[in-house]
């Protein structure tokens, strides 16, 4: 706070000094043109015995001294213009005491903010100066929870009556829809004999009600192939992420000697001829390429296995099938049942799926050659389906118009088996 000299109205020899501190009140104001709220500070002098007035250097007849040319600092004597402006409006009209040390006065008012919280002038309290006042206080309400964890009010959503109207209407009418579908649907797949007994005469041919559960047991498979892309891809993880992955033969796990004479048959060519080829001519021929999948199996339970081997896609190219091949039927004929004895395994697959660049005809796991229980020495892998079409031991692959069965169509899975 800066005080000047010439505008004193009270010389600083005029106020004598004391040593006692009575009880006052002081505004602290904003200067003029400041944009924040005037602010009041209370101040309280109160008197201690053990209080020591402030000496100061007095001339020779006793009276406080005021050298001239010195300036008036913190700790000196404040004009009569700024212990007005301190006072306030409330002590405006009230002389200031004359017991009080100046010193004191700026001493007091000039506390540090965390002693006391300066309480706020209200509007109808504007400061009686002659310059311009400073604006008045705008009150807010404030809101104040009236619990720790009281819940926030929700806002309120305005809806024309005419917009509820029409999507009551519309929910309505679908809600019945789906209920009379459901009613039917359920109902023709009733015994024949319970039909009779609640009146329903029509007789439902059992082909039809097979074709009708097919059709509700395949919507997974018309889902999966709708949401096929060969743009769309499975994650890849990092050496890092790799989990064990568990010998899963169907039956029993084959005897390594059929590896000595191993090789893959191709039919269905364009050529119209059969192809056989071995695992060297496989190797040499074709670049390798690896990933890091996660093979999913029917059953329930995932792992993430490091693969290597030659995409389907560059077989295809090498050894075109017939111009309206639409499928591949993948087999392994040296595949066992549990007791041990020849039970071959076959999937089909769709030639759009066998040419996604994620789909694999795999010669390594984890760095090394297939051993027997994955499948040496070439398996599929097609991580955009389950696991159950990743055959191991490759022995042929026939090319179709017509999609061919699967192992696994008779006991009612599905045949696309898209994820």
């Amino acid at each position: 706070m800066i005080h000047e000299e010439k505008d004193n109205s009270y010389g600083s020899e005029d106020i004598p000094s004391t040593g006692t501190r009575p009880k006052f009140e002081s505004v602290k104001l904003q200067p003029t043109g400041s944009k924040e709220p005037p602010t009041s500070q209370a101040v309280v002098g109160e008197t201690h015995e053990d209080a020591k007035p402030i000496e100061h250097p007095q001339n020779a007849d006793g009276s406080p001294s005021s050298p001239v040319g010195h300036a008036v600092r913190a700790d000196e004597a404040p004009s009569s213009t700024a212990v007005n402006q301190e006072t306030g409006p409330e002590n405006a009209a009230h002389p200031t005491p004359k017991g009080i040390e100046k010193s004191e006065i700026i001493e007091a008012t000039e506390q540090p903010a965390h002693e006391a919280e300066p309480p706020t002038l209200s509007a109808d309290h504007e400061p009686q100066m002659g310059a311009e006042a400073p604006a008045a206080v705008k009150s807010a309400a404030v809101k104040t929870p009236s619990q720790l964890f009281g819940e926030d009010v929700l806002p309120i959503i305005e809806a024309s009556p005419r917009v509820l109207r029409y999507r009551t209407r519309r929910d309505l009418m679908l809600f019945g829809a789906g209920a009379m579908a459901a009613v039917v649907g359920s109902g023709l797949l009733l015994p024949q004999a319970t039909l009779d007994r609640i009146g329903v005469q029509r007789k439902i041919n059992p082909r039809g009600k097979e074709w009708l559960l097919n059709k509700a047991l395949r919507i997974d498979d018309d889902v999966a192939e709708a949401l096929y892309s060969p743009h769309r891809t499975v994650p890849t993880y990092t050496r890092s992420q790799i989990t064990p992955i568990k010998n899963n033969y169907n039956g029993a796990t084959p005897d390594p000697a059929y590896i000595s004479g191993w090789n893959l048959t191709l039919e269905g060519l364009d050529s119209g001829l059969s192809v056989c080829l071995d695992i060297r001519k496989l190797l040499n021929h074709f670049p390798m390429h690896e990933q890091i999948t996660r093979f999913v199996c029917v059953e329930g339970w995932t792992a993430i296995a490091w693969w290597a081997g030659l995409r389907f896609d560059d077989l295809l190219h090498a050894y075109p099938p017939i111009s309206q091949a639409k499928w591949a039927r993948v087999e392994s004929s040296v595949n066992l049942d549990n007791s041990g004895n020849p039970d071959p395994y076959f999937v089909s697959i769709d030639l759009a799926t066998a040419r996604h660049f994620q789909t694999l005809l795999v010669t390594h796991h984890n760095g090394q050659p297939l051993t027997v229980e994955h499948g040496a020495p070439l398996r599929l892998l097609v991580p955009v389906k389950l696991g159950l079409k990743n055959v191991k031991a490759i022995t042929r692959i026939t090319y179709s118009a017509k999609q061919p069965r699967d192992y696994w169509e008779p006991y009612g899975y599905s045949s696309y088996d898209g994820i």
